[in-house]
């Protein structure tokens, strides 16, 4: 084959990408994406999908359940802590310093400090998810967990303490709320890049007529790969590999082969 030749193919295979929607707010640190429209000459928008939205004291109040009757409080994202205490405090609860603590990350489990003592209290984490606690929460099984969570729920942790046996309360602090995209309607991106399977069911519920034509989609992790075969689409760009750590390696992998000249 030609060099030429190469290059037609290349070309087709990768299209070249003159703007790009992130279906998530805008990072305060987002030095990374900067680098990215300045070395391939795209134009990067963020616009978040998807908006959490804490349960009211009285909302949550009818579940008749109450943290300080558990003893370990499964946290799987900062989220979780921020509506947690927030709940707490509405309240008028005061979690025990004997309260045991299993966080599915470092980075979250530091967060923890922004509400409680370190030195005072049992701290557990794992790497990338609460999965990786086995042996501790095992060695903890008498304790009483609890998770909070959003309206969605969280299978995975659920399902981990159901095949350990291990007794464990859900409980809805927040739920999940589309944001209006409306102003997206008419405007044509050549890649769109999802975190999550809710940020999918947000524009189909809002775009039910959605195709994908030769748009070219990114995604994070297996739940929004999922989701996205789920709707007929092709992901053509993937991160959350040890490849493509993240959506802007991912997006950076890809630039390289489409708007390099």
């Amino acid at each position: 084959m030609s060099a030429t030749a190469a290059q037609v193919q290349e070309s087709s295979q990768f299209p070249h990408v003159h703007n790009i929607l992130i279906s998530q707010a805008e990072p305060a640190q987002r030095a990374q994406y900067d680098e990215l429209e300045q070395k391939f000459g795209v134009r990067i928008n963020f616009v978040p999908f998807v908006t959490l939205e804490g349960l009211t004291e009285k909302e949550y109040r009818k579940n008749r359940v109450y943290p300080n009757d558990y003893t370990a409080i499964v946290f799987t994202s900062r989220h979780a802590i921020d509506h947690f205490f927030r709940l707490c405090g509405e309240m008028r609860i005061k979690m025990s310093d004997d309260t045991k603590y299993f966080c599915a990350t470092e980075a979250i489990a530091n967060y923890l400090q922004k509400y409680i003592n370190f030195r005072k209290r049992k701290v557990f984490n794992g790497t990338r998810s609460v999965t990786e606690l086995r042996s501790y929460v095992l060695k903890n099984k008498e304790e009483k967990f609890y998770l909070p969570c959003s309206d969605q729920g969280n299978p995975e942790v659920s399902r981990f303490f159901a095949d350990l046996n291990v007794p464990l309360q859900e409980a809805v602090m927040y739920r999940n709320v589309n944001n209006d995209l409306s102003n997206l309607a008419e405007v044509k991106f050549d890649i769109i890049a999802f975190f999550t399977a809710l940020e999918i069911k947000s524009i189909f519920e809002q775009f039910p007529n959605f195709k994908q034509e030769d748009r070219r989609i990114c995604v994070f992790g297996t739940a929004a790969l999922k989701a996205v075969a789920e709707q007929g689409m092709t992901v053509n760009i993937q991160a959350g590999t040890p490849e493509a750590p993240s959506i802007a390696v991912a997006l950076e992998n890809y630039l390289r082969k489409s708007n390099s000249q």
